[in-house]
């Protein structure tokens, strides 16, 4: 039988048990921006077509297989009503595979994709990339503006949620307030260009170690907007690709993660895929660091 002369990701998709699973959240509806954010995880399903299994840093072929669980049915719904939807394909998914990659939508996925580690929120850590505290009110429900404050009052600790790549201009001092009454971990875009992603997720690791789970939330728009226009809250100054690369590397090799999204990709902006292959590309790296534990 002729050799594979060019293996692709979406080669270790397989139908049967498998290391790590993707599930799609096409969520919209409820977006501060209105916009197609929905389009993201068949548009990211493309992408991985053009991506290749080896790795030139180190040498070494990605050697673990992929369950692609299709996507949840929340097209169209408000967030509150895909609420149990995603919490219950994530709680599916978390229980059969060692990581599970959730492609939003918007960031209002965030919250049912963290019940649906099926812990006590207590138990849970969270650890964020992302421009934004979403520290929104929650008067008019459910966001994709506030997962994080729609969490803090479901219970999850503050003491248990690092953010990191926080943007000047972007947020409120009202948020930045109860970040710090909660007890949260804030990492501005200044910090972690300063002391480096590997030294602050160093920090953050340590500082929700008593969590027994981790979801991160990998808000894309945290990304410096020239590098990835597909974001629609994306901003001048934000971090730079490979260190975002870098990050999901190092998180995805980390053994208490156990789910992270990447949500806020909105293909209808994409100039020249350019956000459609950083998404591809973060699949990689997950998948690089997740392969760490395998050895």
């Amino acid at each position: 039988m002729a050799t594979n002369p060019w293996p692709r990701i979406t080669d270790l998709f397989t139908e049967g048990a498998a290391d790590v699973a993707i599930l799609g959240a096409p969520m919209e509806a409820g977006s501060v921006t209105h916009g197609r954010c929905d389009l993201a995880p068949e548009t990211v399903r493309a992408a991985l077509r053009r991506f290749s299994t080896y790795d030139v840093e180190t040498r070494k072929e990605l050697a673990l297989s992929i369950a692609d669980k299709g996507d949840v049915p929340v097209a169209g719904l408000m967030p509150a009503e895909g609420f149990e939807p995603i919490r219950d394909a994530v709680t599916q998914s978390t229980s059969a595979h060692g990581l599970t990659l959730l492609l939003g939508g918007n960031n209002a996925v965030t919250r049912p994709a963290a019940h649906g580690l099926g812990l006590p929120l207590d138990k849970v850590g969270l650890v964020t990339l992302d421009a934004h505290f979403d520290l929104r009110d929650t008067d008019e429900g459910p966001r994709n503006g506030n997962p994080t404050r729609c969490l803090l009052e479901d219970g999850l600790p503050g003491r248990n949620i690092c953010q990191i790549g926080l943007s000047p201009f972007a947020n409120t001092a009202r948020m930045h307030a109860t970040a710090d009454e909660e007890g949260i971990g804030v990492y501005t875009i200044a910090d972690v260009k300063r002391r480096g992603i590997a030294s602050v997720l160093d920090e953050v690791l340590a500082r929700i170690g008593h969590a027994e789970a981790i979801m991160i939330d990998f808000d894309i728009d945290v990304i410096d907007r020239s590098q990835c226009p597909g974001a629609p809250g994306a901003r001048p100054g934000g971090m730079p690709v490979d260190m975002f690369f870098a990050a999901a590397r190092i998180l995805g090799a980390h053994p208490k993660v156990k789910l992270a999204d990447l949500t806020e990709f909105d293909p209808s902006l994409d100039v020249s895929d350019i956000t459609a292959l950083t998404a591809g590309r973060w699949v990689c790296e997950i998948l690089a660091g997740y392969s760490a534990r395998l050895m």
